[in-house]
């Protein structure tokens, strides 16, 4: 499990360094721009699910296959196809949702000022979506063929392009215009395309790799593995959905109390998400070596991956709690210009908020990744319906009810977003735990 994981959670921190870059960036060039970009950021990350999700409900197939070994070249290459296809097709309504990000902002009380800048940085950044799915399905590919490293290696490289790239579109070096929020945007959806070039290219030049011939007769369609496809991957998409928006209807709720609280939101929920990155790597992993031995049919291997993965997850949820109640001002720093004047408010509240992250690490990390060994098992329904009731039916209003009628504003919405992550790690842990004492 650790040699799985660790390429994979390596990547996954390397792909939410693009996104902390452009923050930290923004937050160079004015606090304004960091709130909106946040803002936005939240509206494209409700989207994205739909094109992740179908991403991922690839991964359970092509471990099984894999594990199978019967015809699991063919298999694969077509599953891989399929789940390119159904990318490109999820594609179509979210930019056309994208490109009207001001309107919708708008509807969602932010202000005039916040909604018009936060549909520049969608309208550059969300044509990167489309080539980040697609890297996403190759990277189950080589996640079931136990070849992690590839991702790994063209993701630090696109760290560097990132930067780079956002140093000479932000500010305008290296004869480019400052294009602002715009370049931010922009950045991101050039180094999506980066990794996605690059991943291709690693597969190509592997001699192990290259032999699936991938790219082969793409437009060729097998409609009953799409159908298969779509009954995993939708409800990841929801359960997905379900948990990605509850944190961006806080964000939105940030924005109902200050300028300086969706800010210092932004600063704790970028680290949080950071953070995150290792047990989602860890949830990859586990749904790749489950998938793995059922298509063998090992169940009770299955079993002791399941379990090998939560355990693994509670070590590193008790490192990452520990430097986010730790060191906040250290973190708060990398994000915000002392200069800036509304500096030391963003600073108080976002010291907060990293306090509660930290409190949450163990139940986000074990929720995930006991979701990652269901999928292992192409269990994906009922995750989806936890993720519903326990995000939307428990954590968001608790949150709004110590936000708004408590008075706890800020602290309020974070502590709800707690309460709701404790309900789901309790009922997917219950899930798999049944499951595994049937084996």
């Amino acid at each position: 499990m650790f040699a799985l994981a660790w390429p994979i959670v390596l990547t996954n921190l390397s792909q939410m360094a693009l996104t902390a870059t452009d923050i930290a960036m923004l937050g160079h060039f004015s606090s304004d721009a960091m709130a909106a970009a946040t803002i936005g950021g939240n509206l494209y990350y409700l989207f994205f699910p739909a094109i992740f999700g179908v991403a991922m409900g690839a991964a359970p197939m092509l471990a099984y296959a894999r594990g199978r070994r019967l015809g699991h070249v063919r298999d694969m290459r077509r599953t891989v196809r399929q789940g390119f296809w159904a990318c490109a097709f999820a594609i179509v309504p979210i930019w056309l949702a994208l490109w009207n990000t001001a309107p919708i902002l708008r509807l969602l009380g932010q202000t005039e000022l916040m909604s018009a800048l936060a549909q520049e940085f969608t309208r550059s950044l969300m044509w990167g979506l489309l080539p980040f799915g697609w890297f996403m399905v190759l990277r189950g590919f080589i996640a079931a063929l136990e070849r992690p490293h590839a991702a790994l290696v063209v993701t630090l490289a696109a760290i560097v392009f990132n930067a780079i790239a956002d140093w000479a579109l932000i500010f305008g070096h290296l004869g480019f215009p400052a294009l602002g929020i715009t370049g931010a945007g922009l950045a991101s959806s050039l180094s999506n395309l980066f990794m996605l070039a690059g991943l291709l290219l690693a597969i190509r030049l592997d001699r192990r790799m290259r032999r699936f011939h991938l790219l082969g007769r793409f437009w060729r369609p097998d409609w009953k593995r799409l159908r298969m496809l779509l009954r995993i991957g939708v409800p990841i998409c929801l359960a997905m959905l379900f948990e990605t928006s509850v944190f961006n209807a806080a964000a939105f709720m940030m924005g109902w109390i200050s300028t300086a609280a969706v800010a210092a939101h932004a600063i704790a929920i970028n680290t949080a998400s950071l953070m995150f990155m290792i047990p989602m790597g860890l949830s990859q992993a586990a749904t790749a070596r489950v998938g793995l031995a059922m298509g063998a049919e090992n169940p009770q291997s299955a079993a002791r991956a399941g379990w090998t993965a939560i355990g693994m997850t509670l070590c590193s949820a008790t490192l990452t709690a520990t430097l986010l109640i730790g060191f906040p001002h250290w973190i708060i720093g990398i994000f915000l210009d002392p200069a800036d004047l509304a500096a030391p408010t963003i600073t108080a509240l976002a010291a907060g908020f990293l306090f509660l992250a930290g409190l949450f690490q163990f139940a986000d990390g074990v929720q995930v990744v006991a979701a990652g060994a269901l999928r292992g098992l192409a269990d994906t329904r009922a995750p989806m319906i936890f993720a519903a009731f326990g995000y939307w039916g428990i954590g968001l209003p608790a949150g709004a009810a110590l936000a708004f009628a408590a008075g706890w504003e800020g602290y309020g919405i974070w502590g709800g977003l707690v309460i709701g992550l404790c309900v789901v790690a309790v009922m997917m842990v219950l899930r798999w735990a049944r499951w595994a004492r049937s084996v």
